[in-house]
């Protein structure tokens, strides 16, 4: 099955080298390209309803007329719509954690290798986050006091076993699922399980919304 792509940036070579990069690759197909976050949501409409629904958008984080999580937040809030994958220039960029608040499924830096982007997009379009679970933790330590009021857990972590919880707070501590099973001493298989049942529960896209999830609610002290 092949999975579609869109390439959001203002710079044509930036989006010509990706295109070249993803098209090399048999599984995966550039479908369109946007040089703004307005240009993509239009893009990503158009088609659509040409009965080509994208599969993940590539999104540059600053650009004009409508900025990288702007867009990823009008594009995560439709129903069906296109996984985001973030590029940022540092780390610590406080735009790729607005991103990640928005609905982005994680983000890459511009300096990464070709094959990052490539395995990124595959584990994105198999339903996971590409953010390595402490460099979210990183990015939400840095900008924790940007979040508005703690808010209560809601009927989702009610409905949580207590195992679920444990995972949910190993996953906010920046634990990978391998960590997490030899820490618990289950294997990884469960803990994907758990995971996935948490995410249903949770009404949450990946793991990068679970961690952010447990510092809105306060299970993480800020």
């Amino acid at each position: 099955m092949t999975t579609s792509v869109i390439i959001v940036d203002d710079q044509p070579l930036v989006r010509a080298g990706f295109r070249m990069l993803i098209s090399s690759q048999p599984d995966l197909a550039v479908v369109g390209e946007a040089g703004d976050g307005a240009q993509a949501i239009r893009l990503i409409d158009s088609l659509r309803t040409a009965g080509t629904p994208v599969d993940i958008a590539v999104m540059d984080v600053r650009m004009p007329v409508m900025d990288g999580v702007a867009a990823t937040t009008a594009i995560c809030a439709t129903p069906g719509a296109p996984r985001v994958i973030v590029l940022t220039t540092f780390d610590t960029d406080a735009d790729a954690f607005a991103s990640l608040r928005a609905g982005a499924s994680g983000f890459l830096l511009k300096s990464a290798p070709p094959e990052e982007l490539l395995t990124a997009i595959r584990t994105v379009a198999e339903g996971d986050a590409v953010v390595a679970p402490r460099v979210t933790r990183r990015l939400l330590d840095r900008y924790a006091s940007t979040f508005g009021p703690e808010r209560e857990p809601d009927a989702g972590w009610r409905a949580l076993t207590d195992r679920e919880r444990e995972v949910v707070l190993l996953i906010a501590e920046g634990l990978s699922n391998g960590e997490i099973a030899a820490r618990l001493v289950i294997a990884e298989a469960t803990v994907k399980t758990h995971v996935g049942r948490i995410l249903t529960k949770l009404a949450l896209r990946d793991r990068v919304q679970i961690v952010i999830y447990a510092y809105e609610t306060g299970l993480v002290a800020r």
